[in-house]
């Protein structure tokens, strides 16, 4: 069984999620999921705490992991 996310995560992760679903950029969603949640713990590691920066952040992160594997 898996714990539940803390809030600021889960929101920060919905966000990215939905902002990437509605531009079709979401080829495997586990692997994004992945992606993005490592990527805003990361951030929320190193004191980042505002929802809207670590969702664009992490964004922002997957394009430039994806348009570097092309």
């Amino acid at each position: 069984m898996t714990e539940p996310l803390p809030p600021l995560i889960e929101s920060s992760l919905q966000i990215a999620w939905d902002f990437l679903g509605g531009l079709d950029e979401i080829d495997d969603a586990q692997q994004t999921a992945e992606f993005l949640l490592g990527n805003i713990k990361s951030q929320m590691l190193k004191g980042e705490r505002r929802r809207l920066v670590l969702s664009n952040r992490a964004i922002d992160s997957f394009r430039r992991r994806a348009s570097s594997q092309q």
